[in-house]
């Protein structure tokens, strides 16, 4: 059959629209995020030059929002872009510096909610090529450096949130909310920059998108279209908002109490601050990072852990000296996170494990004085027990669903060294099911009120609060207890027989002052009389909460035994409780 050029140019274009309206519909591939584990997330912008400082004044909290906490006019902040020159700015070295860490992955800012574009866009005179002395794009550097190192690279970009624009959300000292036209921002700049992102950077792993705001249902989907049309294999965060996005982020330094099935990121940063703060020194040790990706990985999630370089382009001393030490242990026990998912065991007094098909990862956060690695619910049947960083054997004994591995005296990492344990069988999954391990081989044991089974009316409930401006923190509490049959019951078993102290750690507002509860274990009782931390809450204020000594309890012989706090009588909440701390006497 003979096909004439023209006929030949038609059913290219139009096999062209069939593919493009593939990878339009088509899901793009979760695999890589799934088994990344650890990514690194940069806030880096004209905040970055300013490092929470304003005529003189310096301001505690995130940085990157100096604009708004000051509430900085948009002219005199623009004229901050004529001083950022970052000349201290490598993309090979910020590159290498990820990889290094042991990340897999990097998302970076390209527009935060001050409105400056980090990039050479043609949309808004305002970003680092037109406005700056540096009249370069670090982000198109960037992409590059890291694809040679084989990351992926995403960018974050804030849609909604504009304080430079008059149309943009959230300024409203310089602009008045009943004058802006959120449609025409969205039209004017913020689709149109998203789209340059997609556009001229090359394959992107992802965009981390924030403060959604101004569009419905169908505009979001309007826009995560435009990102599959422009690059199919892009995945979408969820704060484009609307329930929608290919994984869900958590709030800012949020770690789930459990599990949490499907795709999901825990953000957190490295100091106290995201963008660069002068005062800032509050940094994550290795062994922090280390707990917290652990921790992370267990509950079957990715960790994104935040640096904020300065203005100049240079980060933190202490980032690039920490995120090194990460970056070493994961040469040498990476097997243990990257590809790994969420443990069927759930948290130990000794850390968390991982899994990866027939072998379970043991976290050893805490050495057990004794030397005896007890790892409950372990239904399958052990094979063998090593050392991931030596492959040295251990001794593992294995009676009924109970697993004892003998530890040698010293570990090799006591930050965090990590047991492979081999198996055949099933591991069920045992996170509700397993009691609390409490015996005399740590000097305290921690269970958070996560883990309670309510009754009555008692409510979990996970309540945000900050420390300094956007420091948020995340505590789930046990609340509405206000009549003896609203409960928090748990189950622990004792290991060892002996004398154990009893605290609760609890947040008591003015209505909750001086009730009287009760906490029950094993059939032994302590009475205590509430203790006023807060006359009120406020989120952007700490939640205070009080470390309250109950007494001690004798446990007679090892087994497991029910544990009830409630009221002692009906009237007011008792309070917010965070966790029950037990302390073996000595």
């Amino acid at each position: 059959m003979y096909f004439s050029k023209v006929h030949c140019v038609r059913i290219f274009i139009l096999l062209g629209a069939i593919f493009s309206a593939r990878c339009a519909s088509a899901e793009p591939d979760t695999q890589w995020f799934r088994d990344a584990k650890f990514g690194i997330f940069i806030h880096w912008g004209l905040y970055s030059e300013l490092g929470n400082e304003w005529q003189g004044k310096s301001y505690y909290g995130s940085g990157e929002w100096l604009m708004n906490r000051a509430k900085i006019p948009a002219a005199e902040y623009a004229k901050v872009a004529a001083e950022f020159n970052p000349t201290n700015f490598n993309a090979v070295d910020w590159a290498r510096f990820v990889k290094e860490s042991g990340a897999r992955y990097l998302v970076i800012t390209a527009k935060h909610h001050e409105g400056f574009a980090m990039f050479g866009s043609k949309v808004s005179p305002f970003n680092i090529v037109d406005a700056t002395p540096y009249h370069q794009d670090p982000m198109r550097a960037l992409a590059d450096a890291c694809r040679r190192e084989g990351l992926k690279f995403g960018f974050y970009y804030s849609q909604f949130l504009d304080w430079h624009e008059p149309n943009g959300g959230g300024n409203t000292w310089d602009f008045p909310k009943d004058k802006k036209d959120y449609p025409s921002y969205y039209a004017e700049k913020s689709v149109p920059q998203i789209k340059e992102l997609l556009s001229n950077y090359g394959p992107l792993g992802l965009v981390w998108f924030d403060m959604p705001g101004g569009l419905n249902r169908d505009k979001t989907l309007d826009l995560i279209g435009e990102v599959r049309r422009l690059q199919p294999a892009c995945l979408i965060s969820s704060r484009v908002g609307n329930d929608l996005g290919d994984f869900r982020d958590l709030g800012d330094s949020e770690l789930p109490p459990n599990v949490i099935d499907g795709m999901w990121e825990a953000l957190f940063t490295h100091n106290d601050s995201w963008g660069f703060v002068k005062s800032d020194a509050d940094f994550k040790t290795p062994a922090d990072i280390l707990h917290l990706l652990a921790a992370t990985s267990a509950r079957g999630g990715n960790l994104i852990l935040n640096v904020g370089p300065d203005g100049t382009g240079k980060i933190p001393e202490t980032s690039q000296r920490y995120l090194h030490e990460v970056g070493s242990w994961l040469t040498r026990n990476g097997e243990s996170i990257y590809g790994t998912t969420h443990s069927p065991i759930p948290d130990q007094p000794w850390g968390v494990a991982t899994l990866k098909t027939n072998r379970l990862f043991l976290h050893i956060f805490t050495r057990p004085k004794n030397g005896v690695l007890w790892v409950p619910s372990f239904s399958a049947t052990c094979q063998r027990a090593v050392l991931l960083a030596n492959g040295r054997k251990l001794k593992a004994e294995q009676t009924g669903d109970d697993l004892k591995i003998l530890l040698p005296a010293a570990l090799p990492d006591a930050r965090d060294t990590v047991v492979v344990v081999e198996f055949t069988g099933l591991l069920q999954d045992a996170w509700t099911s397993t009691p609390e391990m409490i015996s005399q081989a740590f000097d305290t044991f921690s269970v958070d009120a996560a883990k309670a089974k309510t009754t009555g009316q008692t409510s979990l409930k996970s309540i945000a609060s900050s420390r300094y401006f956007g420091n948020w923190k995340h505590d789930t509490c046990a609340q509405t207890m206000q009549t003896p049959a609203d409960a928090a019951d748990f189950s622990f078993c004792f290991l060892d027989a002996g004398d154990y102290r009893v605290s609760l750690d609890y947040a008591c507002l003015s209505g909750s002052k001086d009730r009287e509860g009760v906490i029950e274990i094993g059939g032994q009782s302590l009475r205590f009389q509430t203790l006023l931390t807060a006359t009120d809450f406020d989120s952007h204020e700490p939640l205070v909460f009080i470390r309250h000594a109950l007494g001690i309890i004798h446990i007679a012989s090892p087994g497991v035994l029910p544990v009830s706090i409630h009221p002692q009588t009906a009237g007011a909440e008792l309070f917010w409780l965070r966790r029950i701390i037990v302390e073996p006497v000595k």
